[in-house]
């Protein structure tokens, strides 16, 4: 293993750049806090790593694109796993034709999907967390996500990538529209029950 080289640092891990087995890798480093005591800390940060890499491959299970996991350290609260060679959405989405953007939004709607028929969160589905290599949308940093059936929680990972379009790609935010209706074309439940979570949680917000 190389010397790592931070490329990201946040508050709760860093991701570096590395090499695994002759593989260009990434590293996830859950960050150690030192306010905490050692003990709980350490079970937090295993547990956390443990929970993310299990969402990461039941992704993969339900046909969502993402890195391969090649290591893990439950100890040191590191996940290895594929470098995605390719650009964030967040960085071309505002530079696509129409055409190509209304069918990237359609995709990211069906991967969404497909996560939620599994009762998988993402729990921070930004257009920073997917990324465009090879026409393949992939989703990541699961740190946030978690297993949840409950439709409100739903509404709520989709509200998040909404809030995000507006706020990143105001030009665009109408192309939302187009995540919803790949959503409504994967998702085994009724997808409006959902879709309505949204339009509560919108209110909620407006009357606070």
């Amino acid at each position: 293993m190389t010397k790592k080289n931070v490329i990201y640092r946040g508050a709760e891990a860093e991701i570096c750049l590395s090499k695994y087995m002759g593989y260009k890798v990434v590293e996830k480093r859950r960050v150690k806090k030192r306010y905490r005591i050692k003990n709980i800390d350490d079970r937090l940060i295993s547990s956390r790593t443990k929970g993310e890499t299990k969402l990461i491959a039941e992704s993969r299970k339900q046909g969502v694109s993402v890195p391969i996991i090649f290591d893990v350290d439950l100890e040191e609260g590191i996940i290895t796993m594929e470098y995605i060679d390719g650009k964030r959405i967040k960085d071309i989405f505002n530079d696509l034709d129409d055409t190509e953007r209304e069918g990237i939004c359609r995709r990211i709607g069906e991967s969404i999907a497909w996560l939620h028929n599994a009762d998988i969160i993402h729990g921070d589905i930004t257009t920073s967390n997917m990324i465009l290599s090879d026409n393949q949308i992939y989703f990541i940093d699961f740190g946030l996500g978690e297993i949840n059936n409950e439709i409100e929680i739903k509404g709520v990972d989709l509200h998040v990538l909404m809030e995000a379009i507006e706020s990143t790609h105001s030009k665009y935010a109408d192309y939302f529209k187009f995540v919803l209706d790949g959503y409504k074309k994967e998702l085994k439940q009724d997808a409006n029950l959902v879709i309505n979570k949204i339009e509560e949680i919108v209110k909620r917000g407006r009357y606070r």
